[in-house]
Parts: structure tokens; sequence; C-alpha cells
């Protein structure tokens, strides 16, 4: 196999047109089987990206010449064809290969770009620090797999036009991004334009036509205008030259004869270009290519052979699915409510409320940003917009969280899906920044489900609060399997009733890892009160009186622990013990770090968040306070 033989992008210049053709083929299938048995991984989009990312390797000297990747779930090629193939075994498990661009991993890697849409201020930055130092290595910048459609990378692209400094652009133009998005760029215009000869022939004429007698410099204007109003006449608007930067395509993103001449081409320009690739995800295997929804985005657990997923029974109910159950039920009550994502309706259940009620769904693409403040404008003409994102994602909107929708009082409702530890993605998909970030939103109202049942109830009572924001959010891990009480309004529940020795306050999941925890300490003689806070902000009083009545009181959540729910405890708990002293408070959550990938409850367990963990903590506080020998 030619993929047994690959060191590193070097030897990719060596190969013939065929064996490019083969190397390409086998790149694929070796992608299917690898993501196949991983616990999770990106497909559609890798499948897509195989020949541009050959061609780019065999154009340019990397990792001399810098190549930048946006929405890094297009990188596996990449990550073969740079010498990580025998690391796919290991793809996205603990210790092993990144899904995303990893600066651990590679010299090639420059950025770990997981999030999209921000690949052109990188490129804009790094420009700018070749320009300065006169270092003349390449800059190449792939974005594309619907990352147009950020806001960010808009700006990226005006400043980029404005320095006029060298950049390639690759538009990788698959049409979608994780769900379908338009794309609005032109599709005719000519590769002439971008042909050396054409532009030294033009520049030549010009010259010509300036030199002549009296008429030079009119005949040079008319020039200009005659070309001006063909291309007006042949061509849609070009709308990235209108922002200083040039462009050529649409290239078909599988010749690799055609990318690499548009790749050549257009690295010898000398300024910002961008060359616009349409690619097909999912390229070369039927079951990806057929896949209406995600293209086979990201899976888990499937027949390389057919494409089916292999069906493991579930640990327990889906808060993703409740959610989507709920929603469509209070919305067949409700006209005015609205459901907003940012190209994420399969992933956060907004699809059945889509094929419900389509004139009431809006999936704004990779816009977050956008979401929230157009939700504010929905909300102020009585909408009832829910906003559903990923937890991760929402601290890309933070600013119009809080200003847009909280400064204006906006009854939105926002729901976070993969809250807290979310496992395989890594670092930048844990959802470990809400908790923190949405209680400091004044007027906020924050909901923490212990179970899929809870967010049925607080879906609905998020939904009847008139007067200003509120959240709820939930893990992507399954909920309990048995069956659960839920508590009402914005009340905690007590779970569990102890002597007064120890009180735990638990946040959402991890109610369970309290309850076992408590256990745990009844056969060390300590007698634990567990509670369920359900809602976070406003704080339940009755509960806070209770806690203060312990002498010891434990926060656990999956949320940052600085500035997070426990910390935010321990200041009420002052306040309510005025002269006297509050118990003292243990507070137990994720730390002020970047956690590596890995399976969710592997990681919480590390973390001392599971009910061992939390038995341990809450044992050696009470040791070190002399309240247990």
């Amino acid at each position: 196999m030619l993929l047994d033989d690959l060191d590193g992008p070097d030897d990719l210049r060596t190969l013939g047109p065929d064996e490019l053709v083969a190397l390409a083929a086998e790149m694929r299938e070796f992608i299917v089987q690898a993501v196949s048995l991983a616990p999770s991984g990106h497909l559609g989009s890798n499948l897509g990206a195989v020949e541009l990312t050959i061609a780019l390797h065999r154009v340019f000297d990397t990792p001399r010449d810098i190549l930048l990747w946006d929405t890094g779930h297009q990188t596996y090629p990449h990550k073969i064809l740079t010498g990580r193939a025998d690391g796919f075994d290991r793809l996205r498990q603990a210790g092993g290969l990144s899904g995303y661009p990893n600066r651990a991993e590679s010299e090639h890697d420059w950025i770990e770009n997981s999030h999209a849409s921000t690949v052109l201020a990188y490129a804009h930055g790094v420009a700018t620090a070749l320009s300065l130092s006169h270092d003349d290595r390449r800059l190449v910048a792939v974005i594309g797999d619907g990352s147009l459609t950020g806001g960010m990378a808009y700006e990226g692209l005006n400043n980029l036009g404005l320095s006029g400094r060298r950049v390639v652009i690759v538009l990788n133009d698959n049409g979608r991004s994780y769900a379908p998005t338009r794309s609005l760029l032109s599709d005719s215009i000519t590769k002439l334009r971008l042909d050396p000869r054409f532009t030294r022939q033009r520049a030549r004429l010009g010259r010509a036509l300036v030199s002549m007698p009296l008429v030079g410099n009119w005949a040079e204007r008319s020039l200009e205008s005659a070309e001006a109003a063909v291309r007006e006449y042949l061509e849609p608007p070009p709308f990235f030259e209108q922002l200083g930067i040039r462009y050529t395509g649409p290239i078909d993103g599988h010749d690799l004869p055609e990318l690499e001449w548009a790749l050549r081409q257009a690295s010898a320009w000398d300024g910002p270009i961008v060359v616009h690739v349409l690619t097909q995800k999912g390229r070369g295997y039927p079951p990806a290519e057929a896949d209406d929804e995600k293209h086979l985005h990201d899976v888990s657990g499937f027949d390389p052979d057919t494409g089916r997923k292999v069906v493991t029974p579930p640990a327990g109910p889906s808060y993703t699915a409740t959610f989507s159950k709920a929603l469509l039920a209070a919305a067949e009550a409700d006209e005015r409510i609205v459901a907003i994502t940012a190209a994420m309706p399969g992933s956060t259940g907004l699809l059945p409320f889509q094929e419900r009620f389509g004139d009431r769904f809006l999936d704004v693409g990779i816009a977050e940003q956008h979401a929230v403040a157009s939700a504010a404008g929905m909300a102020m003409l009585g909408l009832r917009p829910v906003v559903a994102v990923y937890s991760t994602f929402i601290a890309r909107a933070f600013d119009q969280v809080n200003l847009d929708v909280g400064l204006h009082g906006q009854p939105v409702v926002f729901c976070l899906d993969r809250a807290g530890i979310t496992g395989d993605d890594g670092p930048s998909h844990h959802g470990v920044l809400d908790l923190a970030l949405m209680t400091k939103v004044p007027g906020m109202t924050v909901f923490a489900p212990s179970s899929p049942a809870e967010l049925e109830v607080m879906l609905g009572e998020a939904l009847s609060i008139s007067d200003g924001p509120s959240c709820l959010r939930w893990p992507k891990t399954p909920g309990p399997a048995a069956a659960t009480e839920v508590g009402s309004g914005l009340n905690a529940r007590k779970a569990r009733v102890g002597d007064g020795s120890v009180a735990i306050l638990a946040v959402g999941k991890l109610l369970a890892a309290a309850l076992e925890a408590a256990e745990v300490l009844a056969d060390r003689g300590v007698s634990a009160t567990v509670w369920d806070m359900r809602v976070v902000k406003p704080l339940d009083q009755a509960m806070l009186l209770d806690a203060a009545g312990h002498g010891l009181v434990v926060t656990v959540e999956d949320g940052i622990r600085s500035g997070g729910i426990g910390s935010q405890v321990v200041e009420r708990l002052a306040a309510l013990a005025e002269s006297r002293q509050s118990p003292p408070v243990l507070v137990l959550g994720t730390p002020d770090a970047y956690i590596a990938q890995g399976q969710p409850d592997q990681i919480l367990a590390e973390l001392g968040l599971d009910g061992a963990g939390v038995a341990a903590a809450t044992t050696k506080a009470l040791v070190a306070a002399g309240r247990l020998d």
C-alpha cells in the first residue's frame, strides 16, 4: 500500500498521477475504518478533504510554509500525511490522537482550531508577523465546511483585504457545516484571470495604450471600463474582490491536477487571494454521501461496510431526546415559541421541531452571536425564543447574552447541551464555563436538571418566566436509568436526609455522585444530607438555611470551581451567618485547567468528582476539622 511507504509530505512529490488517485482511495478507506473503530469521530468532512489535503502538501513546503486549518474536523487527511497514521488506533481516546489539530502532536499543527470561523483572524496575525520580519515563507489558511457563515470570518477577510498582505485562502466549499448551509459565493468566475500570462498581457497592453499620443490615458481607462463591463456581464459581482482579495474558482476539489495548478498560481500572487474549492462531504463512501442530515459528520460505533450504527442499549434516558419532545409539546400549546440553533439542529434535538414547525425554526449557521442577538429582537415583539447550542459555544456569544438579552430583560430561554465534562472532543468542547458565566448575568434564572424528567419540568418553568432570561444546562451522557423524583418551581429538592454532620449540595448530573458518596460516608459513620440544587440561580433560601445548620457543607458541580456555584454558596452562607460563624464549605468542581480528552466518567473520577472522590474529599475535610478520626 502507498500509505505504508509515506513518512511525510515530501514523499508525496515522488508520486505520479495514477499513484495519487490510488493514494486518495487508500486514505478514504483508512479513515472509514479508523473512525468506525473509534469511540467517535468526524467522517464526512474528512472524506471530502482528501484530494485538497494531498494537493496542499504537494504544492507547499510544510511545515516551513505555514498551513492553518479552520474547523479542525477536516484534518484527518492532514494528520495521515504528516506521519500520524499509526496513532489512529487511539483516535479521540485518553492519551491518544486528538480529533483536531494539536500543537503537541506535530510541528505541522499551528493552531488547535476546533471552533469555527477563526482561521482568517489567525492568518491576518501570522501574515502581519511574516511581513514585519521580512520572512518569505508562504501562508495558507483553509476555511470552509460551513465556517464562512461566522461573522468573525468576514472580519478576517476585511482586514486581510485592507492589509494587502500575502496569504492563500482556500475556501473548502462543501455546502454544509454540521447541517446544510447555503453558499452565496460566485460559481462562474474564470480561471483566466488568475493566469500570469493573462496578467502580463493585460499589463503590456495597458502600457502600450498609455504611450499613445493624446489619447493614451483615455484609452487605458476605456480598457479598464470594458474589462469591468465584460466581467459584470459574464459573472456575478466578485464579492471577495470588493474586499480587496483576489478570487479564483470554483475549482473541482477532487481533481488533483486542477487543484495543484490553481494552488501553484495562487501561491505566486503578491497579496491575499481566495481559491474557491468545491468538495463533496462524505466523498467516496456511499453511506456518508447519502446521509441528508449530517453527512455522517460525527459518528461512533458503525459498520464500515454498511455505514449502519452499531446499536448498543442506552445506559439511561437521553436528556436531548427529552428536551426535543418537551419543546414540541410546548410549541403545540404556544405558537409564540420559536427555536434557534447555530448549524446544529440534529445534535441539539431540534430536527423534530424543524419538521413540525418549519416557519418557527431558524438555523443561522455558525453564528452564535447573531443567534442570541436575533433572539433578543424576537422576544421584544412577543415571541418566546429558545436558543439551543452546545455549552462550549455559548461562550462565543456571552456578550450578547449579557447585554443584548440580559440588559434588556428579554425572556429568551438558553438550552445548553453537552454541559460539563463531555469526553472525547477534548478541552475545546468541555462545557465547564457555562455555570460561572450564565449565573453572572443579572436577572438570569439557571436550571441544572439532575435527570431528563427534571429537564421536562424545568423547560416549562423557564418558558413561564416573562421578565428575564433563563438557562437550562444538561450533559451529553445519559440520565439516571431508574425513575427519579422531581422538584417544582425554583425550589431545591432534598434527596437524602442526614443528621446534621455534612450537607452535600449537588448540581445537575452530579447528584448521582453525591448520593453515592453519602452511601460511602454512611459506612464510615457519617450521615450526610444531600440536596439536588435544581436551580443554581437564584439559590434556594430553604436549602441554604438547612445547609447552614450542618458542620460541613460540600458543593459538587461539573463546572469550573473558580467562580462557579460553590463559590456563590460560600458567599450566601457567609451573608446568612451575619455575626455567627458560617460552616466551612468544601467546593468541588473542575480545575482552572484545560482538560484532556477521555471518557466522561473516567475524567470525572480522575478529578475526584465521582462518588468515591466526593466521599474521599469529604472525609479528608472532616478529619482536618477534627470531626472524624
